[in-house]
């Protein structure tokens, strides 16, 4: 079987078997590709590790995209990408389709009244896992309180993110720059703490270029984690363009969760919700066409990169900007999840077992949609969310 066929056969496979997200998927291409298949070496598995957590989108995607190139070059590149896309987009469009046809029947408002708390809760855990990792030292956890703030009053999402790189950046390097330089870069930091409000939401016509290049500007400057794509999807989606609803999102993470492969592929449920089996398309290969091109150039420039104090700041800001900005949709989310004790007993309890017992995420949104329809027998129709304010006025 010639190499590129492998890459294929192989990621087809993981795109098809792959739950629990990025870090599931990471740890099976290790134990396949270094321990199984002797592809790649320990060391070189872990080079590839550090160079896709330098460059924005899915990190376990981009481990595909990169481990076939190392395997079967260029076409090994797209087979390794691809293969592990294209199952999980197929499962998608699927759940998306039965979304969208019986969305609005009662068995399934009770099955997202279940599911939801449980998607609060693994976004709360991925915040907790992540955030002890990615805020070193005050100065990062200060970037990322004040990004949390800002993110309330309609900063930008792209704006924090970019003055969370800028000012971490400065800060840490602040003895190399002369004084002539370091009052030059003052004013470029603050240019990314505008007063750039988001418009408040106004329907605008769906445009299938409009979702696209949506898709492909998130696919572009996403860092951390995938369900950091949630501020960037309320942003746009919910904020800019009134395509979707609050509740809509957390239908959509709920989906991610239940599928194999990337968690991305959530712009796949949202592309055909709003443009059909078009849009699915368009969103899918807008949010995944970077992940190919940073692939493909970052291997001439991995070793200069790695060894750049000055790029490993501003990643540390990017970072915290990002974790900073999911922690405030998540707040928005909640309210639409937790509606009354039994949604709120549920997700604490999920989030225990998360970060305590390390259950499966699958598992806990199975449970969800059991306790969801075992509530039909108490409510006649599902509570209402808490009339809490959609954003939290900050004084």
């Amino acid at each position: 079987m010639k190499p590129w066929m492998e890459v294929a056969t192989y990621f087809l496979k993981l795109g098809i078997t792959g739950f629990g997200g990025p870090a599931a998927h990471i740890a099976m291409m290790h134990d396949e590709v270094v321990k199984r298949r002797r592809w790649l070496t320990e060391d070189e598995f872990l080079d590839l590790l550090g160079a896709v957590n330098l460059i924005p989108g899915p990190n376990s995607t981009e481990m595909a995209i990169y481990i076939g190139y190392r395997r079967a070059g260029w076409p090994g590149l797209i087979a390794g990408g691809v293969c592990f896309i294209l199952p999980a987009m197929l499962i998608v469009m699927g759940l998306a389709w039965l979304y969208v046809r019986h969305g609005a029947e009662p068995e399934t408002a009770w099955i997202m009244y279940g599911i939801k708390p449980a998607v609060i809760a693994i976004i709360c855990q991925a915040l907790w896992d992540l955030g002890r990792r990615a805020v070193k030292g005050p100065l990062v956890a200060a970037v990322a309180v004040a990004a949390f703030a800002l993110y309330f009053l309609k900063v930008n999402e792209l704006a924090l993110i970019l003055a969370g790189g800028l000012i971490v950046t400065a800060a840490v390097n602040f003895r190399r720059f002369k004084p002539v330089g370091m009052l030059g870069l003052l004013p470029l930091a603050g240019l990314g703490l505008p007063v750039s409000y988001i418009p408040a939401a106004a329907v605008t016509a769906y445009s299938l270029p409009v979702l696209f290049l949506a898709f492909l500007k998130i696919g572009s400057v996403l860092y951390g984690s995938g369900y950091v794509l949630l501020a960037f999807i309320q942003a746009d989606f919910v904020t800019r363009l009134g395509w979707l609803t609050d509740r809509q999102i957390l239908d959509t993470i709920a989906v991610g969760q239940m599928t194999p492969g990337p968690v991305f592929t959530t712009a796949t449920f949202i592309g055909f919700i709003v443009g059909g089996v078009p849009g699915a398309v368009a969103a899918t290969v807008g949010i995944f066409l970077p992940s190919f091109v940073f692939v493909a150039l970052i291997n001439r420039v991995l070793s200069r990169i790695r060894k750049s104090a000055w790029f490993s700041a501003f990643l540390d800001g990017v970072v915290a900007a990002s974790l900073a900005l999911m922690a405030g949709v998540a707040c928005v989310l909640g309210r639409e999840a937790l509606v009354d004790p039994p949604t709120i007993i549920f997700s604490v309890a999920a989030f225990v077992l998360l970060t305590k017992f390390k259950v499966n995420s699958t598992w806990l949104i199975g449970a969800g949609a059991i306790l969801g329809l075992a509530g039909a027998f108490v409510y006649v129709t599902p509570p209402a969310p808490f009339p809490f304010p959609k954003t939290f006025p900050i004084p």
